[in-house]
């Protein structure tokens, strides 16, 4: 316990370092820029530091993008901004950061870092602290505590820190909750008012749709013939005998009783039983839930993990602006707007994993690791997610996800390595094992030891898969 603590508070040092810089920048008037990654974790993140650089009056911009690459420096350069904060990534960009020498730049990042920082750039980074980023502070936490740093009035902002890291999958302790540096950040919610906390069914929607919907918009777990079928659904309501009307008012899953709960549970628990691949999912279906009371009631911002699915959707849709508007306070245009992309974007997901279940060769097994050939089918921007929600289906818990998408007109393979608790446990860092290997064929990789990515040259592919079968447990024996 006191080594944790020593760690907590060399990490906070670091986070008071940066809080002061950008400060300092601040009074000076000069122009921030906010650069971020696209998916959840990252637009919590950006639209985080943009809430409380306009709560300060900062001149400042924020942008998204899917990497740090040759592009996104060559922009900075050419703006030759006073100061540069890179959110939710940067860490394994170090390399390429370092053509930024001669310019003030923070990085504020949870991912396994690269090396060393080059001269004139500040990394906050749990990971140098000892403590792990992977499952105890997600990227928006860390710009939270910057946050924070920089003015107690920021407290109120802590709720985007628990969104962020649920968008991660960090809710990896106890009953699905969220444990280590982000429980300072779930408290600092609750105690600010914005959060409330309870232990119930997981379903997508629980405060806001219609039961059946809420069922058939599940998708981790991917429970067959519920997720992505209403009627089904609500048939299966209907022979529970549970009511999905009441007054003529749809009822939602937060108008249960403890007994239609029970019920309930115990047949979806039944569905996956049957399913070779799920047999161990159902227990994924109950935990702790994160509501967020300031929002309204029966909007995709109520709950914090629809919340951070609805900012997934606006980056992997190519609308990341919106999911920055959202957590930087917009409740009107970019909310009804962002709920539209979100329907798009699950229909889109529901689609690539009925493509998966159906397609024999879209899934290939090797002793060490399961390999989704997801080609020119899965998007790029998508891939990631379909990861996600794949390694929930497959029978070895034993086995990393490795799965890969060609980037349209770029000739860049995108890949996704997604682990689990056990893979961990075996010692297989997937963060340096992509990082490595990407390095080697001219690309670039990193991220945590159980979620991790990379971007290669596209006809590297093929040796890029012969280093991961040398790599990984069992070699070319299936």
């Amino acid at each position: 316990m006191e080594t944790h603590t020593r760690r907590v508070k060399s990490f906070l040092r670091e986070v008071e370092a940066a809080a002061e810089v950008i400060s300092e920048h601040i009074n000076k008037g000069n122009q921030i820029r906010v650069v971020t990654h696209f998916d959840a974790d990252g637009l919590s993140a950006g639209g985080l530091m943009a809430a409380s650089l306009m709560r300060a009056e900062a001149v400042f911009s924020v942008r998204a993008e899917r990497w740090i690459d040759e592009n996104v420096i060559s922009e900075v350069l050419a703006a030759r901004p006073p100061l540069t904060i890179f959110t939710d990534f940067g860490s394994g960009y170090l390399n390429l950061i370092e053509r930024l020498q001669g310019l003030e730049v923070i990085i504020l990042d949870h991912h396994q870092p690269s090396g060393e920082p080059p001269e004139g750039v500040l990394q906050v980074n749990p990971h140098l602290s000892g403590i792990d980023g992977a499952t105890e502070i997600s990227g928006a936490g860390v710009a939270y505590l910057t946050a924070r740093a920089m003015s107690r009035e920021n407290r109120d902002l802590a709720y985007l820190g628990v969104v962020g890291a649920l968008a991660d999958q960090q809710d990896k302790f106890d009953n699905r909750s969220l444990g280590g540096l982000n429980e300072l950040i779930v408290k600092d919610a609750v105690e600010s008012g914005t959060l409330k906390i309870e232990t119930d069914i997981l379903l997508f929607g629980r405060e806001t749709r219609p039961i059946h919907k809420a069922l058939a918009s599940t998708l981790e777990p991917f429970i067959p013939g519920v997720s992505g079928e209403e009627d089904k659904s609500l048939a299966l309501l209907i022979n529970l005998g549970i009511k999905p009307k009441e007054n003529d008012r749809w009822r939602a899953l937060r108008d249960l009783s403890k007994d239609e709960k029970k019920k309930l549970f115990s047949e979806l628990a039944s569905i996956l039983a049957a399913d070779t691949d799920q047999k161990n999912a159902a227990m994924t279906l109950i935990g702790t839930v994160y509501t967020l009371c300031r929002e309204e009631p029966w909007t995709s911002l109520r709950d914090a993990r629809e919340f951070a699915s609805l900012l997934n959707a606006t980056g992997r849709m190519e609308k990341p602006g919106l999911g920055i508007a959202i957590c930087a306070g917009d409740r009107s245009a970019a909310l009804r707007e962002a709920e539209e992309v979100l329907q798009s974007y699950r229909k889109t997901i529901l689609r690539y994993m009925k493509w998966i279940s159906e397609a024999p060769t879209s899934l290939e097994e090797f002793e060490g690791f399961y390999l989704l050939h997801g080609g020119e089918i899965i998007s790029e921007r998508m891939i990631g997610t379909v990861s996600n929600i794949a390694i929930r289906s497959l029978p070895r818990r034993d086995k990393p996800l490795i799965a890969y998408s060609f980037v349209k007109d770029e000739g860049i393979v995108k890949i996704s390595a997604r682990g689990t608790l056990e893979t961990v446990k075996m010692g297989i860092n997937l963060g340096k094992l992509m990082r490595e290997n990407a390095e080697r064929l001219s690309g670039l990789g990193g991220g945590h030891d159980i979620a991790a990515g990379a971007q290669i040259p596209r006809e590297k592919l093929g040796e890029f898969i012969e280093a991961l079968k040398k790599a990984l447990p069992g070699a070319n024996r299936k």
